[in-house]
């Protein structure tokens, strides 16, 4: 247990490479994104829609959309944060980017770039579901760098510890251990892009309805790691912002998913699975 006593943070959020410098946080991002393109590639690949260079092509286009949509839903929903400091609008380095702005721009952004270069759109949404939380468990070790969205306070075996300042600012003791939220929402991501990937393999669903599967699998989590948060958000009716909008996206994901489904179900339609049979 003594090894478990609680997980230690980073001294820093840059990680030294002889001459190099690198930040961790916009390092975990980008092996994040690193990862999601080589998952949807060869799942694009296996399924004969297209190859690893189309999925490349697609990420140019959808990945600095989606990280301007996130940083674009950070600054709105945390105005008072910039209000009095413009510039650090685009320190996005620093932290601060909110998954549904990234989903709401990068992903029209991606299924138009599917579109321009002749690839099936749908088809191209599916093997992106799984990717994109896979892409969610690398890049929220960043967040563990930089030492911040931790939790509520725990002696749980693995605590997260965090530099006296840090928990002074959060308004504890020096010394205090907190939830990992980070960790709990990588694992989560993980496990939801194995399921994903298991659920396309299988075939059973018409290509794009397994979008739907991650939205809703994302903020059922989302919606209690919210709740263990300490970290300053608007709040109503006794909920944070991000709680409020995990609900509304998970009943519209599930309401969606299950219209489709059913008319898929209906006779004379068929599922398209694009899955070579093995």
């Amino acid at each position: 247990m003594s090894l478990l006593a609680t997980i230690p943070s980073p001294s820093s959020n840059a990680l030294e490479l002889g001459p190099l410098r690198l930040n961790a946080y916009g390092l975990m991002i980008a092996l994040g994104v690193i990862l999601a393109v080589r998952i949807a590639g060869k799942a694009l690949e296996r399924r004969g829609a297209g190859t690893r260079d189309d999925f490349g092509a697609v990420a140019m286009w959808a990945v600095p959309a989606g990280v301007i949509g996130a940083r674009v839903y950070h600054v709105v929903t945390d105005w008072d944060r910039f209000s009095g400091n413009i510039g650090d609008v685009v320190k996005v380095w620093q932290g601060g980017l909110g998954i549904w702005g990234g989903i709401a721009l990068g992903v029209p952004v991606g299924m138009w770039a599917a579109r321009r270069r002749g690839l099936d759109v749908a088809v191209v949404v599916t093997v992106a579901a799984p990717a994109i939380a896979a892409a969610q468990a690398v890049g929220r070790w960043g967040n563990w760098f930089n030492q911040e969205l931790f939790g509520k306070p725990t002696d749980l075996p693995w605590a997260l510890r965090v530099s006296d300042a840090k928990a002074i600012a959060a308004g504890f003791d020096p010394g205090t251990t907190f939830h990992p939220t980070f960790l709990y929402e990588s694992l989560w991501c993980a496990v939801l892009c194995v399921v994903l990937l298991t659920v396309n393999r299988h075939g059973s669903l018409k290509p794009g309805r397994v979008f739907w599967l991650y939205a809703a699998g994302y903020t059922v989590m989302r919606f209690f790691i919210e709740g263990l948060r300490i970290d300053r958000a608007h709040e109503a009716g006794g909920l944070r912002l991000n709680q409020w909008v995990s609900l509304v996206v998970f009943a519209v994901s599930v309401v969606l998913f299950a219209i489709q489904v059913r008319a898929d179900r209906r006779p004379g339609s068929s599922v398209a699975s694009h899955e070579p049979q093995q």
